[in-house]
């Protein structure tokens, strides 16, 4: 599932870095002014865009295939990164929903459902601890002084006989 989420995201990068690059050239080409902005200033905005965007989408797509690659489950700054992308895409299925119709609406829902997928059931190679949150009190480390404690466990206090 992670490889068919970083083709995803990698096709997903070159089309909207292409799609924002062919606006940027229509708008230069128009020379009409939206508002009084400089029809330029709109074409080198939107071409920026796409390369920030279709940048951002390439990353994303890099953890997925590192994810892929690995067996393990996104940690970090790759799962922080996910979560963003998961958030983007349904910002943007809710506008594609208004702006282009049903059809767009369902690709980034396919989107977020695979990102999401990715992040709630991915559980790696069997067998490995998945991080320090399984770490229990045999982990805990040396006892610390007299009473024979963890930093887990409070020491014990001795018992009269």
């Amino acid at each position: 599932m992670a490889w068919v989420l970083a083709l995803v995201l990698f096709a997903e990068a070159l089309g909207v870095a292409a799609l924002n690059w062919i606006l940027g050239i229509l708008v230069d080409r128009q020379e009409m002014s939206l508002a009084g902005l400089d029809p330029h200033l709109m074409a080198v905005s939107s071409k920026i865009g796409g390369i920030v965007f279709g940048l951002y989408f390439a990353l994303c797509g890099l953890v997925a295939l590192l994810v892929a690659l690995r067996d393990r489950a996104p940690a970090g700054f790759g799962r922080v990164l996910l979560i963003s992308a998961a958030v983007v895409h349904a910002l943007l299925g809710a506008f594609a929903w208004g702006l282009v119709g049903p059809t767009a609406f369902l690709a980034m829902v396919v989107v977020l459902g695979l990102v999401v997928l990715l992040l709630m059931t991915y559980d790696g190679r069997p067998g490995e601890p998945a991080g320090p949150a399984d770490a229990g009190p045999a982990d805990a480390g040396p006892a610390d002084g007299p009473g024979g404690g963890s930093p887990v466990t409070p020491p014990t206090a001795p018992t009269a006989p």
